[in-house]
């Protein structure tokens, strides 16, 4: 399709994006009241993009990120994913605001007591390992898990567990947490034999997956940003340094599916494919706190019930800034096919509002109700990402058709940058999500508007050079000692 019309197409998207991310810190860290009670199961981000890396174009790579704030020092036990909670990643390919593949993951912990004869004793060891953490008999605990892919509803739908494409097992290995130099030689190494092929039920090609610990790759300096945005928008876009999160891991599920397992019936007019997706992570229902835990197993609570959605995201920076703090809890628990609940928040948004009110002279509320961002943000744009008799409903939208820019040639501002391949034609690692979000909500893609050239900023930049040029394209881990022997 015409080059043109895409690039405007998807300018009109970014503007509908500045409701969602104009003045948060980061997509989902701690954004509603329960979720900062259980953070194992805290999405942050989500990414979904056209692979990049050489030889890959007919991929999609999606990222889903959860367990934000990671110190890297915070043995012994790290940051281990709870293996009573269920992490998806949802495929909407039909447009109809309802999963039609899900990609299930379930942790489960693999222990080891490992003891040291004391005196004649055998005695526990209080650490995580007791020699070279890549050699799994000197660990003692460490988590594997299982990949299911649901086709049709997430609960009642058709299951199929996905296996190791190289030995046919449905368990894989997840790499323990980078500890240090002394219990890891080359960590790098040893993450990256944790990256296995992978045999998706129903597609004819195999894709490839990951979960792990990775450094966190959004740029942004939270305490500024949530003292009423205290920074200098008019800055150079590197000039609050490296930014709040720069010393922080995260966990990431990653997995790259070939293009045709997950296109539908979802197209363009110009018969474009178009992706739809979003993450959720899931609690039994009870939860029985046990007064009196005991050895070798789960100890302090007992969990039972049936699942219940905690946390939910698509967009960048939709329940941080866009969902009022009463709903948010809500909204975390809700599915897309009901997201006319919360219609008021994108038609009568409070955000353009505040920052009227934070950056007077500069930022001007535009008149409500905004029906353009309706159409914007919650069914995609025609031609470029929306598709034809889409159900309005927020979640990450991707046109695959587009094709990607390599690593070295990717611009941060995306679209806005002159790269169509970047947000919010789905969301790279790259991506300055804030940034394009500040300037478009200022006026950029507005033609009287008195600042509309305006460079505006956080004033956080993430080097490039910092990612991966392929899979899982997060980079490895902080480590937890700054010793190398």
């Amino acid at each position: 399709m015409n080059t043109a019309m895409k690039r405007s197409g998807l300018a009109l998207a970014v503007a509908g994006l500045c409701l969602t991310a104009a003045t948060a810190s980061a997509s989902s860290h701690r954004e509603a009241p329960f979720i900062t009670e259980v953070p194992k199961v805290d999405g942050t981000d989500f990414y979904m993009f056209r692979s990049y890396e050489s030889g890959r174009g007919n991929f999609v790579t999606l990222i889903a990120n959860y367990l934000p704030l990671q110190d890297a020092y915070g043995g012994p036990n790290y940051f281990d994913l709870d293996e009573d909670a269920i992490y998806e990643i949802h495929i909407d390919n039909s447009g109809n605001a309802r999963e039609d593949i899900t990609f299930q993951f379930a942790l489960q912990d693999v222990l080891n007591d490992l003891q040291l004869d004391i005196g004649g004793e055998m005695v526990s060891v209080p650490l995580t390992n007791i020699g070279d953490a890549s050699d799994n008999a000197n660990v003692q605990m460490r988590q594997e898990y299982t990949v299911t892919v649901i086709r049709g509803d997430r609960r009642t739908g058709t299951r199929q567990t996905a296996t190791n494409a190289s030995t046919g097992t449905e368990s894989f290995a997840k790499p323990l947490d980078n500890i240090g130099g002394k219990s890891f030689a080359d960590y790098e190494s040893y993450a990256n034999q944790h990256i296995f092929d992978i045999a998706i039920p129903g597609c004819g090609t195999e894709g490839r997956v990951f979960v792990g610990q990775r450094k966190e790759a959004f740029a942004v300096n939270l305490g500024e940003i949530f003292d009423l945005v205290n920074t200098n928008p008019l800055g150079a876009r590197d000039g609050e340094g490296a930014g709040d999160l720069a010393d922080k891991n995260v966990t990431s599920f990653a997995l790259e599916v070939p293009t045709s397992c997950l296109t539908g019936s979802a197209q363009t007019a110009s018969g474009d494919p178009v992706i739809g997706a979003w993450t959720t992570a899931s609690l039994r229902q009870a939860r029985v706190l046990n007064p009196m835990p005991t050895a070798n197993d789960k100890g302090a609570t007992v969990e039972g019930g049936a699942y219940t959605q905690v946390s939910r995201l698509g967009m960048p920076l939709v329940n941080e800034v866009v969902i009022g703090l009463k709903d948010k809890d809500r909204f975390n628990a809700s599915e897309p096919k009901d997201d006319g609940q919360f219609a008021t928040y994108v038609t009568n948004p409070t955000l353009p509002a505040l920052l009227e009110i934070l950056f007077a002279g500069t930022a001007v509320a535009p008149a409500t109700p905004r029906n353009d961002l309706v159409t914007a943000f919650l069914t995609g744009v025609p031609d470029v990402n929306g598709p034809e008799g889409v159900t309005a409903s927020e979640m990450l939208r991707l046109n695959p058709n587009i094709p990607a820019t390599m690593a070295g040639a990717q611009n941060d501002l995306g679209v806005l940058g002159g790269d169509n391949a970047g947000f919010p034609n789905g969301r790279r690692p790259v991506d300055d999500t804030v940034d394009i979000a500040l300037r478009v909500v200022m006026g950029a893609l507005t033609a009287d508007a008195p600042n509309k050239d305006a460079p505006l900023t956080d004033g956080v930049q993430l080097d490039p050079a910092e990612l991966r040029e392929a899979f899982p394209y997060l980079a490895t881990p902080i480590a937890g000692s700054p010793n190398s022997i």
